[in-house]
């Protein structure tokens, strides 16, 4: 997994390590299991501060995407949320509220949304089908 920062985007650093870990996860380059990289070696290949990059271990444990375990290292989770289906929908509509305010000063159609949200939808799709297809076979 390659993570690229962007110090001039205005967002904070450790949040844009939790997208792209989600990001990650969400179209299959990372599975349960999978070992995210140490803290140290990460921060020094982004060129951060160790607490950066803990911070961001910290909000992925927070928001149930990794669990990490003192001398082993951080995980991706194996377990399914442990939110209920209405809580999962309360977080997903708080984000989906932020993206139509988008659209709307970006002055984008709902039918443009729609096939936009489709059109990522595909693609993390065809991503996670293309990396589970490379993943050797466990036993």
């Amino acid at each position: 997994m390659v993570i690229e920062l962007n110090f001039k985007s205005g967002k904070p650093v450790y949040l844009q390590v939790v997208d792209q870990v989600k990001s990650a996860v969400a179209s299959g380059a990372l599975s349960p299991g999978d070992p995210l990289p140490s803290i140290r070696p990460l921060a020094e290949e982004l060129r951060v501060n160790r607490n950066t990059v803990l911070k961001a271990y910290l909000e992925l444990e927070n928001q149930n995407v990794i669990e990490s375990f003192p001398g082993k290292g951080s995980f991706i989770k194996r377990s399914k949320s442990p939110l209920r289906r209405e809580a999962r929908h309360a977080l997903l509509n708080q984000e989906i509220d932020q993206a139509v305010v988008a659209a709307h000063h970006l002055q984008v159609s709902r039918a443009d949304f729609l096939k936009l949200v489709n059109e990522r939808f595909d693609e993390f799709e065809q991503r996670r089908d293309a990396a589970s297809a490379s993943k050797p076979e466990t036993a």
